[in-house]
């Protein structure tokens, strides 16, 4: 299973219009080769450098999303509503994208893909009930690394 946006490579900067600097929308993302055998897919965005990447102390959560169709080929640009699947609750507290917005450094943004043998129905789950509820039904999963540090430090 593969990953990607077309905003940004892998390892590459996410530009600012996805950030707390831009407009704060989320990403297009993309996906393909989902194992045949998949029933939903989930999704994490976090952050884990916060909130100093020479020192991080935590992993925050910018976005999750659950139960999307395996054959839907990824999110369009500036996600605010999903026609099939969830969102979650990010370390905002909301069920919304939240694009990156590091205090100090430049940080690592890990975009992780889930392909799931079985749909979760969970409401608006946290990133830790998500990953409890997918334990032992993970199929296949992808990343997509970007990386972002203010324009203002």
């Amino acid at each position: 299973m593969r990953l990607k946006s077309s905003a940004f490579r892998d390892g590459g900067e996410i530009p600012t219009m996805y950030t707390c600097e831009g407009a704060d929308m989320s990403p297009p993302l993309s996906w393909d080769d989902v194992p045949p055998t998949t029933r939903s897919l989930a999704l994490i965005v976090d952050d884990p450098d916060a909130p100093d990447p020479d020192a991080p102390r935590q992993t925050w959560v910018h976005w999750v999303v659950v139960d999307l169709p395996p054959d839907g080929g990824g999110l369009k640009e500036d996600v605010r509503k999903l026609a099939h699947g969830r969102m979650g609750v990010n370390d905002w507290h909301r069920t919304s994208w939240g694009g990156p917005c590091p205090p100090i450094g430049r940080h690592r943004y890990m975009f992780k893909l889930f392909a799931l043998d079985r749909v979760l129905e969970l409401a608006h789950p946290s990133k830790a009930e998500l990953e409890r509820a997918m334990a032992g039904h993970i199929l296949a999963e992808a990343t997509l690394v970007g990386m972002y540090q203010k324009h203002n430090r």
